[in-house]
């Protein structure tokens, strides 16, 4: 079985990105983790201290023939704001903040085009760090598929309900 190309990208709670990229076609699968930092299998809490260096982010599995990595890029730019520091909406701190982790120098080019692009529609400059991916480690089973399990929890009805909407994802 053929191995299927993979992004991975932060952009504020991973909850958000998972459901986003959930209703994208081509995406086969998305997975919420920690990425970007030195804290080899890191937990949550641990993240959450930001002594970590980790991001939470997502790894995207996509079907390139359904979906392209600069396409799955525009949703990011499009599903986050991009010029906010270690912040979206409430959720403050450097673990939310805005990262693009490319695995070749194919995704690197590809990201620092985008970027560039993107940068047309913002005031402000935008943040995003664009850096190697070293290590992926997938979050704790609880994080996983997070608003399909509990479309009805607070977080998910007042900050990932609307989202979807805005970005016309609602299903």
């Amino acid at each position: 079985m053929r191995r299927l190309p993979q992004a991975t990208l932060g952009g504020g709670c991973f909850w958000c990105l998972e459901a986003v990229y959930h209703r994208v076609d081509g995406v086969v699968d998305v997975i919420a983790g920690y990425a970007g930092g030195t804290t080899p299998n890191p937990t949550y809490e641990e993240v959450c201290t930001g002594k970590t260096g980790h991001a939470e982010v997502v790894r995207i599995i996509y079907e390139p023939g359904k979906i392209s990595y600069k396409n799955l890029l525009d949703v990011f730019w499009r599903c986050h704001d991009p010029t906010s520091v270690n912040r979206q909406g409430d959720d403050r701190g450097h673990q939310y903040r805005s990262i693009i982790l490319y695995q070749n120098n194919v995704q690197r080019q590809a990201a620092e085009r985008s970027k560039k692009t993107a940068a047309k529609a913002f005031s402000s400059p935008i943040v995003t760090e664009i850096v190697p991916l070293k290590e992926f480690y997938p979050a704790e089973d609880h994080h996983q598929d997070y608003f399909r399990k509990n479309p009805e929890a607070p977080y998910c009805a007042f900050v990932i309900r609307p989202k979807l909407g805005k970005l016309g994802l609602e299903r």
